[in-house]
């Protein structure tokens, strides 16, 4: 499930780190590795001579370099690829001709201004990707090497997405010996926005609960089908402040030292609503843990 892992890198230090913890992964998971260097296309247009183009591609080859011997200090072999055109288009394409399972990047920290970013490119493979994606952020919290996951995160709202995601999460458990905590967060002010304005009655917000309970519940079954060994926490959280279920993923995150959050890029509201991948988004962007993002059609 997670047996080729592809690593796209541009010398960045975000890159660098996101690579460190997919090599220490693939260590874990025992899975192959390719990393990739693409040369943007439109550097190459302004290069002004065949020279300046020339070192371009060096500085690929070097960045390349640069992870290989990341990968040796581990014992972890890896595939290197120097590609040219536009980044996440062309990252997308050798992920599908490599057959990949996984991709690798990471994510770039706060602004000036504090609002937290993924880069441009990160957010190309998140919204466009077929293959899961692994995102690796800045943060103290994502220096915890793979190899010592103790706690995996799988949140689920019972849709078909967060059943694929909770699989993942299952699986790279197992092979890290970590616990599996599967959480579902009840997102009180949504529910009551959309069915009253001067709060919710008990009995709903006790369906909304009975709800979550249930894709817990259900979701610890499938992991002890798969993956019997692994320990498994179910919870149910409330939430009511303004920011809704990224808010109470976070809180949860926080209290219980979580090491890598596994979800799936879409899912439903309580309410049965379909999202358009907002609570993952606002994860993304404020979570200090690396996030493994599983499509609809992983």
């Amino acid at each position: 499930m997670t047996d080729h892992i592809v690593i796209p890198v541009d010398g960045s230090e975000e890159a660098t780190r996101a690579a460190k913890r997919g090599l220490e992964l693939a260590t874990v998971v025992d899975a192959t590795v390719d990393v990739l260097h693409v040369v943007e296309r439109k550097s190459l247009r302004l290069a002004a001579s065949a020279d300046e183009e020339t070192r371009l591609r060096e500085r690929g080859e070097s960045i390349l370099s640069e992870i290989e011997e990341i990968a040796a200090s581990l014992g972890q072999p890896v595939t290197t690829a120097l590609r040219e055109g536009r980044p996440g288009v062309r990252i997308r394409e050798y992920a599908a001709e490599a057959d990949a399972t996984l991709l690798v990047v990471g994510r770039q920290g706060a602004t000036g201004l504090g609002k937290r970013l993924l880069g441009g490119v990160t957010e190309h493979l998140l919204h466009r990707s077929e293959v899961p994606v692994f995102v690796v952020p800045a943060g103290d919290a994502a220096s915890t090497p793979a190899t010592d996951y103790e706690r995996v995160l799988v949140p689920t709202d019972g849709s078909e997405n967060a059943n694929r995601a909770t699989e993942r999460g299952a699986t790279i458990a197992s092979h890290c010996g970590a616990a599996v905590h599967v959480l579902n967060v009840v997102d009180l002010q949504s529910a009551g926005g959309l069915f009253s304005a001067g709060g919710l009655e008990a009995e709903f917000v006790d369906r909304l609960e009975a709800r979550g309970t249930e894709a817990v519940d259900a979701a610890a079954s499938a992991i002890a089908e798969t993956a019997s060994e692994v320990d498994v926490t179910t919870a149910v959280v409330r939430t009511t402040g303004g920011e809704g279920a990224a808010a109470g993923i976070r809180g949860y995150v926080a209290d219980h030292d979580i090491d890598l959050i596994v979800m799936g890029s879409h899912g439903r509201s309580n309410v049965g609503r379909q999202l358009l991948g907002s609570v993952t988004s606002a994860l993304l962007r404020t979570v200090d843990v690396p996030v493994l993002v599983v499509g609809r059609s992983a």
